[in-house]
Parts: C-alpha cells; sequence; structure tokens
C-alpha cells in the first residue's frame, strides 16, 4: 500500500525554505480541511500533465450512417487539440440501419462525401478509419488465466494472453473487431493495467472484446474498394463518440453514451477509464420520421422537417394552440391541412419513448452494477430533438436496485454530449452534434497509441527455417 505522506506548512518552514518558494508559472490547487482554515495542496498529478501524443501527419475517417455520410480530414494539434482541415457529407444512400444495402448508391455517396472533404483540406486521400456500425455489433466479456511460472510478464505473455481471448470469443461467421483489455491481475494484485515486467506465477485478464458479422464486413469493404479507398482501422461507433464527448473523469467514474442515429441508437458503457459493454438498438430517427409520415399523410421529406423544426419528444402544455400546416401526399394539387404541434408531439413521443425504455432495459440487463448507473451523455441527431433530455431523466433517471446504492434519491443524470477539443467542425450546433461518431474516429485515428489500450496482439513471425515449416504446417492442419 502506498501511503501519502503530507508536508504542513511549518514543516516547510524547516526545509531550507523550499515550501515558501512558487516556482514561476505553476499554479496550485488547495484542499480545504474541514473545521479549520489549514488548506493543502492537492498532489500533482503527473498523468495530467501528460500532453496526448499524436502520429505525424494527416488522418482521414469516414462515418457511414443510415442518415448521412461523413468525412473528416485532419491532424493533432501541440496543444492537445484536433484541427479539422477539410469535412464533407451527404444524405445517405445505399444503407439502412448501418449496413450496406445497395453498393452502386452507397458507392456514389461515398465518393461525394470524401471528394468534397479532399477539396476542402486540398489533398488526396486513399486510406480511412471508419466507424463499425453493421454485421450486429456484439460485446462480450472474458477472462483469461495465463501461467507464467515465476518469472517476469514479456510481450510474448501479452500476445498469448489476447490471442487465448480471441480464440475463446470466436464464433462461426464473425469476425473480432476490438479486444480491450480492462485490467490485469498479476497473482493476487488485482487492477494492473500493464503487467509486463511483473515477477508473477499466474496472469490473469479482463477482455472486453467486440465483433460483428463477417458478411457485412465484406460488403463494407467492397464497397470502399469500389471507392478506391482502403480501411485502415475498424471502430465501434459508440466507442469513437466517447472518445468525442467524454472527459477521462467521465470515463473513469461511469457514464453511459447514448448515440441516437438515424437508423439505429448505441450505447457504450464506461468506467475505470475503460470501455465495458457496447449494444445497438434497431430503432431511430428514421423511425420517428416514418411515424409522423404515416400519421400525417405527408412525405418524408415534410415528416423530416417538421420533426426536425418543430418536434418534441416532452411538449409543454402552452403548445396545444400552435398551428402548422402539412402538405398532404396522393392529391394532383397541392393539398394541405393544418394541424396542432401538439399533435406532432404525440406521434414523436411514443417512438422517443420506447427507445429511451430499451436503453434502460440494456443497461439494467448489462451486470455492470455501478458502472451502468451513473451518468448518461445524449449525442448524435436524435439528441437535437427538443424535450429529449426532460423525457430521458424520467426514463432513464433510476436504475433498478443494486445493492445498497438502490432506493430513494440515487438517480442517473442526463446531460448532452457535443464534440471537444477539436476545431475546424461546422459551427452549426446541430451539424457539430451530427459529428460526434466522426470526431470520435478522428481521436483515434490521429493518436500516437491505441485508444483503451486496443490491441490485436499477433505471435511474433517465425525466425528459422524449421520453425516457418511448423507454422505453415499448423495452419493448414
Amino acid at each position: 500500500m502506498t501511503e501519502t505522506v503530507w508536508t504542513s506548512p511549518s514543516m516547510a518552514g524547516g526545509l531550507g525554505g523550499r515550501g515558501r518558494k512558487k516556482r514561476a508559472g505553476s499554479t496550485a490547487s488547495h484542499l480545504r480541511m474541514s473545521g479549520g482554515d489549514t488548506s493543502l495542496p492537492l498532489p500533482p498529478s503527473e498523468k495530467n500533465k501528460r500532453p496526448h501524443v499524436w502520429r505525424h501527419g494527416y488522418c482521414a475517417v469516414l462515418d457511414i450512417g443510415s442518415t448521412k455520410i461523413s468525412c473528416l480530414i485532419g491532424k493533432g494539434e501541440p496543444n492537445g487539440t484536433l484541427r479539422v482541415t477539410g469535412y464533407g457529407w451527404r444524405r445517405s444512400a445505399g444503407v439502412r440501419n448501418g449496413a450496406i444495402t445497395d453498393l452502386r448508391d452507397a458507392e456514389a455517396a461515398i465518393r461525394a462525401t470524401v471528394a468534397q472533404a479532399e477539396t476542402m483540406a486540398e489533398r488526396p486521400i486513399d486510406r480511412v478509419v471508419v466507424n463499425l456500425s453493421c454485421g450486429h455489433p456484439a460485446s462480450r466479456l472474458f477472462n483469461v488465466r495465463w501461467p507464467i511460472g515465476g518469472r517476469v510478464v514479456t510481450d510474448a505473455d501479452l500476445r498469448r494472453v489476447v490471442t487465448e481471448g480471441r480464440i475463446q470469443a470466436t464464433v462461426q461467421d464473425r469476425e473480432v473487431i476490438h479486444t480491450l483489455p480492462i485490467d490485469f491481475t498479476v497473482d493476487d494484485t488485482e487492477g494492473v493495467s500493464d503487467p509486463r515486467g511483473h515477477l508473477c506465477e499466474t496472469l490473469k485478464a479482463r477482455l472486453h472484446i467486440i465483433d460483428a458479422a463477417t458478411t457485412a464486413l465484406i460488403n463494407l469493404e467492397t464497397v470502399l474498394a469500389r471507392t478506391e479507398l482502403k480501411i485502415e482501422a475498424l471502430v465501434a461507433s459508440p466507442l469513437a463518440s466517447g472518445l468525442s464527448v467524454l472527459d477521462a473523469d467521465e470515463r473513469d467514474l461511469g457514464t453511459t453514451v447514448v448515440d441516437m442515429g438515424g437508423g439505429t441508437t448505441s450505447l457504450a458503457v464506461f468506467g475505470e477509464g475503460q470501455i465495458l459493454h457496447t449494444a445497438q438498438i434497431a430503432v431511430g430517427g428514421l423511425h420517428v420520421t416514418r411515424d409522423i409520415a404515416r400519421g400525417l399523410s405527408t412525405s418524408l421529406d415534410n415528416a423530416e422537417r417538421l420533426k426536425t423544426v418543430y418536434g418534441s419528444a416532452d411538449l409543454a402544455s402552452d403548445v396545444e394552440d400552435e398551428v402548422l400546416t402539412v402538405e398532404l401526399l396522393g392529391n394532383d394539387v397541392p393539398h394541405f391541412e393544418q394541424i396542432s404541434r401538439a399533435q406532432l408531439g404525440r406521434i414523436i413521443r411514443p417512438r422517443m419513448e420506447e427507445t429511451l425504455e430499451l436503453v434502460r432495459e440494456r443497461l439494467d440487463g448489462a451486470g455492470l452494477g455501478m458502472a451502468a448507473s451513473g451518468r448518461i451523455v445524449l449525442t448524435g441527431g436524435g439528441s437535437l430533438l427538443d424535450g429529449i433530455r426532460p423525457l430521458a431523466e424520467r426514463i432513464l433517471g433510476t436504475p433498478v436496485s443494486i445493492g445498497r446504492h438502490s432506493g430513494p434519491g440515487f438517480t442517473r443524470s442526463v446531460r448532452l454530449g457535443r464534440p471537444k477539443n477539436i476545431i475546424g467542425l461546422p459551427e452549426n450546433t446541430a451539424a457539430a452534434a451530427g459529428f460526434a461518431t466522426a470526431a470520435g474516429l478522428l481521436f483515434w485515428a490521429a493518436s500516437a497509441e491505441r485508444p483503451f489500450g486496443d490491441v490485436e496482439f499477433r505471435e511474433a513471425p517465425p525466425a528459422g527455417f524449421l520453425q516457418k515449416l511448423v507454422s505453415f504446417i499448423r495452419q493448414r492442419v
């Protein structure tokens, strides 16, 4: 156990006066002690002083969604921020619920989006980091135990542990996308973030593995190949959104990001500085638009405009008298009908309640205890709907009983999330919110190290002729 030694002001005076001087340019936080006026400086955190390390050069990312396809080109700045030098976005085509359904339409939309970003950035791209929302992504936790035998843990041991976890996670017709170590246990010492260099008998690892259907991934790779782009990496959409809208403390204390997209709503639970769970729900903003179109007998374009301009998930009582004009379908001559804004809200609300109730079910059933019971951050285009926050607070606010933390007064707080520490996105608030996933993808692509310790360790290639021969035979037996 590490013991922290606090130095009082009187002790500082006996150390050659070193405690009295303050270095130029330094700042200090103080902790006020209860029952007195004495304040003690908080111990400095070296972790917070380290600037984020970026890769050299520019990176490109592509967010393929059901309603919008967006592309960002940018790079990391020395001050820790991201700078976008080019962006493009188009209405999605050939995509449904995050999966490619029409190769030709999707290719045309991706080409136009990338060309817009390339023109703005004044540079061509041929490799992109792409969001993973197709193939019904699944999230599972695995415990792996590996014998070390009383020696020092090496890189090779980590490769074996991760490889073992990926073998356990292998399911026919599905491919592992992320292998995320949550923590390691070195003999009886739990919570070790990096076990390399530790001496132990047994190494244990908790791994969070995310996979997706192989056929959907092949279709995604095919359409990108037709646009002359190579996939540099796939990143789960809710993971990217969490990188974009959360700060380090939120990821450590327990926060769930709910990304409300067009075809799907995805969520990611963060805790202990790691991503612990992801899930995807096949309900999104497009379902609300279709409900409006059916309920009012109007076109999808008109329904989308009504939703974004006048829609609300939690109407106030003073909008009952507000009148809207709706153009009806199926008439040779334009025909219009007037409805109240409250009537529009009564169409929207049930679908939004259904979506949030499904989110709550996934959170309460995740089996993550307190980690899934903290703050909720809403992002994505659906989070811009008027009234979504108070509705989410009522539905998501109170988790199921969790031991001694259950009961009155224990609630999940809800806030709206927008991309942080990124320069160059469209200034329009709605557009910026729609780029939350793309901004997280750019953070991932520009980082010198994989966020959350994502690893794709593979065994080192065999060196000698005999080892190469054995490896060749194993691969074919």
